[in-house]
């Protein structure tokens, strides 16, 4: 039973923050930028957090970008996808809580749908899910906060972001929301100047923490 009123919203990214997805996720793109070179310097750490059709235009051509995206829908449909220990205990205890809570992700309807099958419960533990397609402007800029925080009902003021990604904290900052920073892609020194509050997990948090930032 819910036994406190809503008093923010809560916006969380996917990968990197509930989702220990990331380093599968670098091995691939390592593995492509090797195989059709993008000329980008750490091009996998260099894309984190921007949306699929974004890291497309890296590549060379249309052709090169067919036979990559070919190869993300095979590795997508092939891989597991684990939660860090205590996440979604973490996100239950915030639902329990009364607060309004969205996904915020760049990942695309395809692969939500992969994770889906593998997590039927998933879903419902959010009020709403952004995912990059909904956006015309992905990560670092704000669009995709903005929209979760009008589709939970609430003033982006009155958010809090969980990010991980250089982009997603630059997004979140310019969103006008809070922003907690989750050091898994980042070292904490990176995350630290580009977040209200920081921690390696969002299982190492409290709730009363997070009503803090807020007060």
């Amino acid at each position: 039973m819910r036994h406190t009123i809503k008093r923010f919203g809560i916006l969380f990214d996917l990968d990197g923050v509930l989702l220990d997805s990331e380093g599968q996720y670098s091995i691939f793109w390592a593995s492509m930028d090797k195989e059709y070179p993008t000329g980008v310097p750490d091009f996998a750490s260099f894309i984190k957090g921007f949306h699929l059709t974004r890291i497309l235009e890296y590549f060379a051509n249309d052709e090169v970008r067919q036979q990559v995206l070919v190869k993300l829908i095979e590795f997508e449909r092939n891989m597991r996808f684990e939660f860090f220990p205590g996440a979604l205990d973490f996100v239950r205890q915030l639902r329990d809580a009364g607060f309004p809570i969205a996904i915020v992700t760049s990942s695309d309807r395809k692969k939500m749908q992969a994770l889906y099958s593998q997590h039927p419960e998933f879903p419902t533990l959010f009020d709403q899910i952004v995912t990059g397609d909904m956006v015309t402007r992905a990560k670092p800029d704000p669009d995709c906060f903005l929209l979760g925080a009008r589709l939970i009902g609430m003033d982006i003021k009155d958010c809090i972001v969980f990010e991980d990604s250089r982009n997603g904290l630059i997004a979140g900052r310019e969103s006008g929301a809070t922003v907690i920073g989750i050091a898994t892609t980042l070292s904490a020194e990176d995350v630290i100047p580009l977040s209200d509050l920081t921690a390696h997990a969002v299982s190492e948090l409290r709730i009363d923490q997070i009503i803090g930032l807020k007060h």
